[in-house]
């Protein structure tokens, strides 16, 4: 048995696939993301709860945990004197240079230990910085101007750049 195609006129053809096209980008439209949080707004989204497995996520991890380190190991009390406080570079932009400044006691602080650790720190962020093709504004961070206040060291904005 042979079933007749039934062919539409042009007209009516047109407003049913506008109608199905328009059903699908609906649909699409109206799936949340795989880890949008329910109920949040669309910028959102929850926290990866697995740690990072490919590499350039693993080279953020190592440059956070390590900068973490350096801030826990970076003791800003226990100065008696603003010669006493000292700010160290911090991090390394893709251009080159420290990324920012940390400030510290030199006399309550495990130098040895701190440096060690910032060391490891520009190293981590270099090798991140290269495999996440990350770029920058080149601009020089210069250290910043230091305070003592009630016994702690503080960093206030950067100090002049001097003959640039």
């Amino acid at each position: 048995m042979i079933i007749p195609a039934v062919r539409l006129p042009r007209r009516c053809r047109a407003p049913w696939i506008v109608a199905l096209a328009a059903a699908a980008l609906l649909g699409a439209c109206s799936q949340s993301p795989p880890n949008q949080l329910p109920g949040a707004p669309d910028d959102i989204v929850e926290a990866p709860t697995t740690p990072p497995t490919d590499g350039v996520g693993r080279a953020r991890a190592r440059v956070d945990s390590l900068e973490a380190r350096a801030r826990a190991l970076a003791n800003t009390s226990g100065c008696a004197t603003l010669d006493q406080c000292a700010a160290a570079p911090m991090g390394a932009k893709p251009c080159g240079g420290p990324r920012t400044y940390l400030a510290y006691c030199r006399t309550t602080t495990d130098s040895v230990a701190l440096f060690g650790t910032l060391q490891a720190l520009e190293t981590a962020e270099r090798a991140y910085n290269e495999a996440s093709g990350m770029a920058s504004d080149c601009a020089m961070v210069m250290p910043p101007g230091l305070v003592l206040e009630g016994g702690a060291c503080a960093a206030r904005g950067p100090s002049p750049a001097g003959g640039m």
